[in-house]
């Protein structure tokens, strides 16, 4: 029977799965990955059934943190980055961070995945002191290779996007960004370049419009 053939692998139990079973899972989850820019777009537009109370949606904080880091002239790493930083929100409100650095690593450098995965530490400097909280938890970080990315990145891109009059481009203007990004191979050394540092703001063209 070929792949065309079966619906289903011929085991109820993974110990008894044949080479055949696992060569047909494969393949089918190959298939399955390729629509995962697609799922997330659609789970950024959930974004706004998600913690409200913010003078923009949390689509909308969303798409300003990326439009920023357009303008800054940001790799396409930085800007999906920013993007999917609150990807999280939904599921996962107690960890939002880690949650969505999972989705990105194994697509984007990992300077802009660790700066995901800890901004919410890095957060804490703007309002700890006003819940009860440790303003200087990024502090645990301090002399890490991306201190200053993560830094830079919640100044710049995620702190300051709450505001309703700031002209925040479209999702549509970052969905191809999103597409080329997750159709690259996961985990290829060439993209994930562990150590290596992009400048959140381009140093060689003037910020984009």
């Amino acid at each position: 029977m070929t792949d065309q053939d079966r619906k289903y692998v011929s085991f109820t139990a993974m110990k008894d799965g044949t080479a055949e079973d696992y060569a047909f899972l494969t393949n089918h989850e190959i298939a399955y990955t390729k629509g995962t820019a697609g799922r997330l777009l659609k789970a950024l537009v959930e974004l706004d059934e998600s913690l409200s109370g913010y003078q923009v949606t949390r689509l909308g904080h969303s798409l300003q943190s990326a439009t920023r880091a357009f303008r800054d002239g940001a790799d396409i790493d930085w800007v999906v980055s920013a993007l999917l930083h609150d990807i999280g929100d939904i599921y996962a409100p107690y960890n939002h961070d880690e949650y969505a650095a999972t989705i990105l690593r194994p697509f984007v450098r990992e300077q802009c995945s660790w700066c995901v995965q800890t901004h919410g530490d890095f957060q804490m400097i703007y309002y700890g002191h006003h819940v009860g909280a440790d303003p200087h938890k990024r502090d645990r970080f301090a002399g890490h290779i991306y201190f200053d990315d993560c830094a830079a990145f919640c100044e710049r891109w995620d702190q300051a996007s709450f505001d309703p009059d700031y002209e925040t481009l479209p999702l549509a203007h970052f969905a191809p960004m999103v597409e080329e990004v997750f159709a690259r191979p996961p985990y290829d050394p060439d993209v994930i370049r562990p150590g290596h540092r992009e400048p959140l703001q381009s140093e060689t063209k003037k910020p984009r419009r």
